[in-house]
């Protein structure tokens, strides 16, 4: 699998690799990828197998498929271990690496993300929901999510943020998008796992994240013993987007105190 990627900042700098979530791509960590770059380190944004302009033409896609991805395109980088990140999906899938690969990973960033199984209902309206994009698209469930993805005050307040979350979702390819889906919905329960992750883990949560709320990160501060948590006031699914600078500050002071420095 051939990953469309963006590699930031220097070469010899501490490697970062930040996983996006769904329905977007790599443009999603833009703000973080440039931040960490000018403060030496290496960031890698790859778009996920199906999304962005990585191609692909699975009808499922498992979240161990996308972890192999990103593993081997660390190979071909010639990362040994590196800081780890993903939000929402991404932290699924970023969970399903550090089950798979635990050596490869040396610290770790889990933004607005839910261990667990989902209820049987939600289980199924992930396979109706692929279903139903693969036959219309994207565009009406893409304005569907939007009042969902950022809180009330980011869309008063940040009509830039809301564009570019608007044109991730309306741009996914539908068919990478559904295969995600159906793959997601029977994706193992990364909750027992938690208690064997020993590297540095930061938890970061919007106050008002709809989808996986502050209880959600709780759980998994509480289950990670060597993790931090932050929650991010004001924001909704992406506090990366919606409060890069309140992000960034606590990405960059928890890379510094877990010694993971340029």
């Amino acid at each position: 699998m051939n990953l469309a990627y963006d590699d930031l900042g220097p070469r010899t700098g501490r490697p970062v690799l930040l996983v996006h979530g769904h329905p977007f791509d790599r443009s999603m960590w833009r703000p973080q990828a440039e931040h960490l770059a000018k403060s030496g380190y290496r960031v890698v944004t790859p778009d996920l197998r199906g999304y962005g302009q990585s191609t692909s033409e699975d009808t499922k896609t498992g979240l161990d498929v996308f972890a192999n991805d990103l593993v081997e395109l660390a190979g071909h980088l010639q990362l040994d271990r590196f800081v780890l990140g993903g939000l929402s999906m991404g932290g699924q899938i970023v969970m399903q690496l550090v089950k798979d690969h635990p050596g490869r990973v040396e610290a770790l960033l889990l933004a607005d993300t839910f261990a667990g199984l989902d209820t049987p209902a939600a289980k199924q309206a992930r396979y109706d929901t692929a279903d139903r994009i693969s036959e219309e698209g994207m565009e009406r469930y893409a304005e569907e999510l939007l009042p969902k993805m950022i809180s009330k005050h980011t869309r008063a307040t940040r009509p830039d943020v809301e564009a570019h979350v608007r044109r991730m979702m309306r741009s996914a390819p539908a068919a990478g998008a559904a295969a995600a889906l159906r793959g997601r919905a029977e994706r193992p329960d990364y909750t027992s796992g938690l208690e064997r992750v020993e590297v540095p883990t930061l938890v970061v949560v919007g106050s008002e994240d709809e989808f996986t709320p502050v209880s959600d990160a709780e759980l998994i501060h509480r289950a990670i013993r060597t993790s931090t948590l932050v929650v991010i006031e004001g924001a909704g699914h992406l506090p990366n987007l919606e409060r890069e600078t309140e992000f960034d500050e606590a990405l960059s002071t928890f890379l510094k105190s877990s010694g993971a420095t340029p």
